[in-house]
């Protein structure tokens, strides 16, 4: 008997109890069905916090000002302003693992052009900071060496920025050379920056203005850090192939003995290590998306059991046929295949009739619940072949029982 022949013995013999048939297929269904959307969750899940160490920029680090102790009442990181210009230098002078340190200043204020206004953050920076982050630009220039050290008033907006204040069909170019007001200083664009999207605790990064460092301590916060040339943060990128916990500790060890700190004293410095932070986070997305499958793998198990009973029961009700069968030649083989064929395209139906509904599951999780939802060829094709596995393990027991029925007693079967 040949592979066709079998099939259609075997789709026939499903057809006689389709209700049946279809309570038998359920478990597979539900199975593949919440293996593809847990995957596809999952893999969504993944790929955002990938995207997300991307726009950081690679091997990256940030350093903030430190904690007060003051009666011993202990402030958050940032009370202390400990951070100056010459300690970025100094990471990058004394720190051979260190590619760049950018400081930085951070405020938020209102910005005008013409009749439009949004209310944004700027930052003070220098170029170094584009090289850290791996911020490239699409229009425009970044700051000349004059306007950093002269506090030249130009500025470099994120893509936001331009939406807001030149509308949203604007072209990059369309803001060169346009004059945009922070808090009431008129300063010249002269670059744009490319899209960055979302940062890891979901702010917009395109909505910034950077400006020179100078012109920030200067004329936006008023000179308030005096002659210390006092910062917020410091950006510092390592090396390809450099150890950033090497780096961290050498940068921590260089900060303390700048910053005259006894043994046993607290850091007036905070150091985080961004990117170790979000690989953790990918880390334990994998292990919940594995989790979350494994939950899902055993409905398919419940699935091949029900299978496997339902099975057993058919070869009970068909002893009288499978005698026949056997009376007119056929082989102990073709009533193994038979019932083998009949287990493999109940799992097979169910599993297809299971990725619609993960499918329809993924996209339902995707538009209703805003989660991102990545669904794979290997995550389908990985449920439909544990699903013929599963049809083809619990369905070789009853098949090789219906196999070794002797025709003889199959036929006196009552």
């Amino acid at each position: 008997m040949n592979l066709l022949a079998t099939l259609r013995i075997a789709l026939n013999a499903l057809k006689v109890n389709k209700l049946r048939s279809t309570l038998t297929m359920l478990g597979i269904i539900i199975g593949v069905g919440a293996v593809i959307t847990m995957l596809a969750v999952g893999n969504g899940a993944q790929a955002r916090v990938e995207e997300q160490i991307k726009s950081l920029g690679s091997n990256i680090m940030i350093m903030f000002p430190g904690s007060t102790v003051a009666g011993g009442a202990r402030g958050g990181a940032g009370t202390s302003q400990s951070l100056t210009e010459d300690d970025a230098a100094a990471i990058v002078r004394e720190v051979p693992e260190v590619q760049v340190a950018a400081p930085s200043m951070r405020g938020t204020g209102q910005a005008i052009y013409g009749n439009s206004n949004w209310s944004t953050t700027f930052y003070g920076i220098n170029n170094d900071y584009f090289e850290a982050r791996e911020w490239p630009l699409v229009a425009g220039r970044d700051f000349e060496a004059a306007e950093l050290s002269g506090a030249g008033k130009v500025a470099v907006i994120g893509q936001s920025v331009l939406a807001k204040l030149f509308g949203e069909t604007a072209l990059p170019e369309d803001a060169i050379g346009q004059t945009v007001r922070v808090r009431q200083v008129p300063f010249t664009v002269i670059g744009v920056l490319a899209r960055k999207g979302q940062s890891m605790l979901g702010s917009d990064q395109d909505d910034v203005i950077f400006v020179p460092l100078a012109t920030a301590r200067n004329r936006l916060f008023g000179n308030q850090a005096g002659k210390l040339r006092r910062v917020g943060t410091v950006s510092i990128k390592t090396r390809d192939g450099m150890s950033m916990s090497e780096a961290e500790e050498k940068i921590r060890a260089l900060m303390r003995q700048r910053h005259r700190l006894q043994p046993g004293q607290d850091d007036d410095f905070t150091i985080r290590n961004l990117t170790e932070i979000l690989q953790a986070q990918e880390a334990s997305s994998r292990i919940l998306t594995i989790l979350l499958a494994a939950v899902a793998g055993v409905s398919l198990l419940v699935g091949g059991i029900g299978i496997m009973n339902i099975m057993l029961v058919s070869v009970t009700e068909r002893t009288r046929e499978i005698g026949l069968r056997m009376a007119v030649g056929a082989r102990a083989r073709d009533i193994l295949n038979q019932f083998l064929v009949e287990a493999v395209t109940l799992s097979l139906i169910g599993a297809l009739l299971g990725i619609l509904i993960g499918f329809a599951g993924s996209m339902s999780i995707g538009n209703f619940a805003g989660w991102r939802v990545e669904i794979e060829a290997e995550a389908v094709l990985m449920a439909v072949g544990f699903a013929a596995g599963i049809g083809i393990f619990f369905g070789y027991y009853p098949a090789r029982k219906a196999s070794r029925l002797k025709p003889i007693e199959a036929l006196r079967y009552e």
